[in-house]
């Protein structure tokens, strides 16, 4: 059976809320001494998450 993925569209705001809150997690279970990795990877996943590219005017036109 195929992966599901979910695909959700946040400002700039938004994703610097998710960082911030994922990072304080990570320190939160580094501190207890709990592993990290999924944490670590989903934080990659958001910071680079790409930019949705705006259509340009000229291309609507066509």
């Amino acid at each position: 059976m195929a992966e599901v993925q979910h695909l959700i569209q946040v400002n700039d705001y938004e994703q610097r809320l998710m960082v911030n809150g994922l990072n304080a997690f990570r320190n939160d279970l580094i501190r207890e001494g709990k592993p990290t990795e999924d944490i670590n990877a989903l934080l990659i996943k958001v910071i680079d998450a790409p930019e949705k590219k705006q259509k340009r005017k000229f291309d609507r036109e066509r």
